[in-house]
């Protein structure tokens, strides 16, 4: 019986020894999250880029359509409600992740994501009326940098719905661990990433060029 007893004290103390270790060497996120930035700001030069060759090109439409007859703002401005409001909800959730509160935080991820769907239809659906009215990205230089510069933001939000899918599944799986949240912080660094951008589409693409 004291044998058993000293086995087990072993154990505990070799295990308390291991963790202890894994805690000294754990990395706080701090570095993760840091390195998120630095490619946050290699990804604002990517669209600083795309932002400029719009804006240089906006008037060459070769003789084609330009904003005023293209776009609609009712309907852009329902896509951007979509985006803003995704964002409010993976506030959400990221408030559920500190709090630990799996089941919420899963919801308000889902309801996340089904408004990035919604934003990814409406770009589509107006992606396909664009060609559809012969109005491509071949038509004009100022359609080529259009649908440079919104398509670009548009594959970042795909990224960031599988991005998120995948975050769904981890948490499903293990939990709402240190690892899981650093990376759901990422995650949420990259999605109102992205909002801040679709506001400067929204302004200076759609608002301005009708309004021009």
């Amino acid at each position: 019986m004291s044998n058993a007893h000293s086995v087990a004290a072993a154990d505990a103390a070799l295990l308390h020894a291991v963790e202890a270790h894994d805690e000294h060497h754990h990395d706080d996120g701090s570095k993760t999250t840091l390195g998120f930035w630095i490619y946050l700001m290699s990804d604002c030069i990517l669209f600083a880029a795309v932002f400029a060759a719009f804006a240089v090109l906006r008037g060459q439409t070769a003789g084609g359509p330009d904003a005023k007859e293209l776009f609609s703002l009712p309907y852009v401005a329902g896509e951007t409600a979509f985006l803003l409001v995704s964002s409010f909800t993976y506030g959400m959730a990221m408030i559920a992740a500190e709090k630990q509160k799996q089941s919420a935080t899963l919801r308000w991820l889902g309801v996340t994501l089904l408004l990035g769907l919604g934003f990814m239809f409406m770009e589509l659906h107006e992606f396909a009326e664009l060609i559809g009215e012969d109005a491509g990205p071949d038509r004009s230089a100022f359609l080529s940098s259009f649908f440079t510069l919104v398509g670009t933001h548009g594959l970042h939000v795909l990224s960031g719905m599988v991005w998120m899918v995948t975050l769904i599944a981890h948490v499903l799986r293990r939990g709402l661990t240190h690892a899981n949240i650093v990376r759901l912080t990422c995650l949420s660094l990259f999605w109102h990433f992205l909002d801040i951008v679709w506001i400067g589409v929204f302004t200076i693409v759609y608002l301005s060029g009708v309004a021009a």
